[in-house]
């Protein structure tokens, strides 16, 4: 498959593959402007480099698998790429109602800069999971070490370990790796309910926030922040503002000159007015601190 696809502008992509950086295990070409995806399509795995061939203003992408695919799976690509890449946001909307806010600063700063998701539903609620209470390297070194000791490597990309193999992982497998006996706890208990048929990630994707939220943190070991996050990057929804998050906390400090870090009370009634696109907030706030 090699295809092209026009999406609405703004939409910097630059600025999106600097945030995905981040994280090691994704192979990033910044000069070419192009990042290799790991996706599964009708079950197996495919390997598609994505460029962006355009503008700001006027983006162009081109999409390449490095899998021979069916015709009817080069649909399911493209939707999983507008998924992931949020290409049906329109991001001029969003800079304008930001505009005239006490925002109006940082959205114009990183106009259209999207919001991107992870990769896969399960792997997404694993990183959150290992990602929490920890800094940001540190987590990010855990969870490269759990994907390339359990995970598939194709093509130089990685993919997440089924929830088949890690519910079969011993605690001291991961403890290897300096997993905490509870996070290698929560980690394997939760991919056994999924290996199971007992958690369903695909079916929350027609579930309101809140009902979510409340399946999710009923699960041991996943709180609020973990379950907002999950919404945020496993589903992609637009208005979550995890006033939990330490990132979006320093953010704010950072962004309103405050002597102190924001209380959660304030953060929740300053981010009425920022509704229905507090994702965008949150995002824009990591940005300022994290990849500047």
């Amino acid at each position: 498959m090699d295809r092209q696809i026009s999406v609405k502008g703004p939409y910097n992509f630059f600025q999106a593959l600097k945030r995905l950086k981040i994280d090691p295990l994704n192979d990033i070409d910044f000069e070419k402007q192009a990042i290799k995806i790991p996706l599964i399509i009708n079950e197996k795995p495919v390997v598609v480099r994505l460029q962006q061939i355009g503008t700001v203003e006027a983006p162009i992408f081109r999409i390449v698998t490095f899998t021979n695919i069916e015709k009817a799976e080069e649909a399911e690509v493209f939707c999983q790429l507008e998924r992931i890449f949020h290409w049906d946001v329109p991001l001029e909307d969003v800079y304008h109602y930001f505009k005239e806010t006490d925002l109006g600063a940082l959205f114009e700063r990183y106009r259209g800069t999207p919001f991107v998701c992870d990769f896969n539903l399960y792997g997404s609620l694993m990183k959150t999971i290992i990602h929490q209470q920890l800094n940001m390297a540190f987590a990010y070194e855990l969870s490269k070490r759990f994907v390339m000791n359990f995970g598939q490597e194709i093509d130089g990309v990685w993919f997440y370990p089924s929830p088949e193999t890690v519910s079969k992982l011993k605690v001291e497998e991961l403890r290897e790796l300096q997993f905490s006996q509870r996070k290698a706890e929560y980690v394997i208990d939760t991919s056994k309910l999924i290996a199971n048929n007992q958690l369903h990630l695909d079916s929350m994707r027609t579930l309101e926030d809140e009902e979510v939220i409340e399946k999710l943190v009923a699960i041991r070991g996943i709180g609020r922040w973990t379950a907002e996050c999950f919404l945020m990057f496993g589903l992609g929804r637009m208005d979550l503002f995890p006033i939990q998050d330490i990132g979006i906390q320093n953010g704010l400090k950072k962004y309103f000159q405050l002597n102190i870090k924001p209380t959660k009370e304030d953060m929740l009634q300053k981010s009425e007015a920022w509704k229905p696109y507090r994702t965008y907030t949150s995002l824009y706030l990591w940005e300022s601190i994290e990849t500047d």
